[in-house]
């Protein structure tokens, strides 16, 4: 630590319990009571530096014989006062950053002027201010945080603002250009820049210091004086991403709820903050951070909001954050979604209200940065492949997962599950996979629905938009309602038609390159591969066409199987029934049926007589081409 030495005669002050006495042979003529310190002293030291004491003591002197001298004000009290004593005697002392704000005000308060004396205290003072201490980085800080304590008399000085100045700079300067904090805290260097050892170059090379170097010491200010080193650097042009990391770390410090790996030893040596306390520092921190997105991490934006709804803070600290979050929803993960339930109702686990509000200033901010293009124009091809498109896909995954980790909750109403599964756009969704997985799990845990709860519930999912293994679950799921099955049932058969024709279009393709293939001698080694691969293609070709030829044929004999249902039913209406509840259910189930299922199983059938052909088509071109690659090779 850096110090300034003041005085040249030796050390003549001893303390008696409460009192300190000066020792020069001659009786003392005048007590300085501060505080519960007496001092017993001499008049002409004191009345030769400092205007206040010589005033005093002239009043004094007038009154009484014995002169007492009370300064119940003196900034830093009898520890102050005993330095300056000291100072008037030429005693020596050391200036250093921790009491020369001290002795700084105490000089002022004082009046101890160059009027009265030539180098008095107030010009020594700033001169190691101005010189040593505002030119360190630890030194400055270190005179901050002695202001704390006299802080009207530091402001008054104007000390406060100067080093809150000193650590702005060296805090917006690039720690690389100009040693900040290298210099001070860092190995010595040699002119090239190597580690020096005993003077001597090592070679070795100082590790560069990172930008955030300055966190951990200026959390140690008090929140009023780092908000006002914050609002400081902020006017300078400091980075937002910096500003804001030196809140967040400030404020993992000083919320135990927000930082789950906090230091436990050092927590204690803390006084841990007040519920209010600490719902004000959240407030404030949260006004200061720069309102831009990807600055602050989502999961630190998560655990802010989520401490502000422990703590009650006021609505419109909750509503910002929210906002935060929502800026870079895409970036968050489920469990950060996972917010507790504070409220008294308790009405559900997790804060679902709290999730679609964030889900709606993402789809709004969304929609603002792409413009008026309209949903309905955007194909798959752009879906799948448009940048712009990525973070609504992955909100859209997000939020479906969230639906299915709720969905258990057997207080979560179907209004507001539906609420949230429509809040995201069709679009955004290329599969509906998740939110079928998120709708069957609200299906089982709420099994109470009536029937058509839970045709509302599944018209959420698009059976288009199912893949093949969703579809084949669907078709044996039976939480779903039967419409919801044929439907399923009949895009997935259109699917497998399609993956059919597909291959079908390959078949014909090998077929009208084989001829060519054949006309072309091949030799070596690079004609063999080429016929060993057209083996292999063929091959793959084959067990490609079997699987889906197993597949239909599973389709068809579930088909028939509801078709057999279907006409129980229809043949049980003249049979009667002995039961009036199991009448109406059955009778809900054909009218549903005959809108629906009918049509659609007569077209099902049109199409497996199609598939049929084809796949004997299919077959016996297969046949053809192994004759011909074994006559070939």
């Amino acid at each position: 630590m850096a110090c300034m030495k003041l005085g040249s005669k030796s050390d003549s002050f001893q303390r008696q319990g409460q009192a300190w006495f000066c020792t020069t042979g001659l009786p003392s003529d005048v007590t300085v009571e501060v505080g519960d310190m007496s001092f017993h002293l001499h008049k002409f030291p004191l009345l030769s530096k400092s205007g206040l004491l010589e005033k005093l003591i002239d009043e004094n002197s007038e009154e009484e014989e014995a002169c007492i001298i009370k300064l119940p004000d003196v900034p830093g009290g009898a520890k102050s006062f005993e330095l300056v004593a000291k100072f008037c005697y030429g005693v020596k002392l050391e200036l250093t950053a921790s009491n020369v704000v001290y002795l700084r005000c105490a000089a002022e308060h004082l009046q101890m002027t160059e009027e009265i004396a030539e180098g008095n205290l107030i010009t020594q003072a700033e001169i190691f201010l101005n010189q040593v201490v505002l030119k360190s980085w630890k030194d400055s800080l270190q005179a901050l945080q002695a202001c704390e304590d006299i802080l009207p008399h530091a402001e008054k000085s104007h000390i406060v603002k100067r080093c809150i100045e000193s650590l702005a700079v060296k805090a917006s300067t690039d720690p690389n250009l100009f040693g900040w904090p290298m210099i001070e805290h860092g190995p010595m260097q040699s002119p090239g820049g190597s580690v020096l050892w005993n003077g001597i170059s090592t070679g070795a090379r100082p590790r560069n210091c990172n930008s955030d170097w300055w966190y951990e010491d200026v959390s140690s200010l008090s929140f009023p004086i780092y908000k006002r080193l914050i609002t400081v650097m902020e006017s300078r042009g400091t980075r937002s991403e910096i500003i804001a990391g030196s809140l967040t770390s400030y404020a993992k410090k000083y919320l135990p709820g927000l930082s789950r790996r906090q230091n436990i030893a050092s927590a204690a040596l803390r006084a841990a903050p007040t519920e209010e306390e600490q719902r004000q520092l959240l407030e404030d921190i949260e006004s200061l951070l720069p309102f831009q997105k990807g600055i602050v991490p989502t999961k630190v934006l998560f655990g802010l909001l989520r401490t502000a709804m422990i703590l009650k803070a006021n609505k419109s600290c909750i509503s910002k954050l929210e906002k935060r979050i929502g800026m870079q929803l895409d970036q968050a993960t489920l469990e950060d979604l996972l917010l507790p339930n504070f409220s008294y109702s308790m009405e559900t686990l997790y804060n679902v209200d709290c999730v679609q509000r964030i889900l709606e200033h993402f789809i709004a901010m969304d929609q603002a940065n792409n413009g008026d293009a309209s949903p309905s124009l955007i194909d798959d091809e752009q879906l799948m492949g448009s940048p712009s498109l990525a973070p609504i896909t992955a909100v859209a995954k997000l939020i479906d997962g969230y639906l299915a980790e709720v969905a258990p909750d057997v207080n979560l109403k179907l209004p507001k599950f539906e609420a949230l599964a429509i809040a995201v756009p069709d679009y955004a969704r290329p599969l509906d996979d998740g939110l079928y997985r998120a709708i069957d799990i609200y299906l089982k845990s709420h099994s109470w629905l009536t029937e058509s709860e839970r045709e509302q519930l599944c018209r959420l999912m698009d059976s288009q938009k199912l893949s093949l293994e969703a579809c084949t679950h669907a078709a044996q799921n039976e939480r779903l309602p039967l419409r919801i099955v044929v439907q399923v049932l009949f895009f997935e058969q259109l699917q497998l038609r399609t993956s059919i024709a597909g291959c079908l279009l390959v078949s014909d393709n090998l077929d009208g390159s084989r001829p060519l293939r054949s006309g072309i001698q091949c030799s070596g080694e690079a004609g063999a591969g080429g016929w060993v691969s057209a083996v292999q293609e063929n091959q793959v070709l084959r067990v490609g066409m079997d699987n889906m030829r197993m597949r239909v044929s599973e389709l068809e004999k579930e088909c028939s199987n509801m078709k057999q249902e279907i006409e129980k039913l229809g043949r049980g209406k003249s049979g009667g029934w002995k039961a009036v509840p199991k009448k109406l259910h059955l009778l809900r189930i054909k009218s549903q049926m005959c809108s629906a299922q009918e049509p659609a199983l007569s077209v099902s059938e049109q199409q497996q007589k199609s598939v049929s052909e084809k796949l004997e088509k299919l077959q016996a071109k297969i046949t053809e081409h192994k004759k011909q690659l074994s006559a070939d090779l």
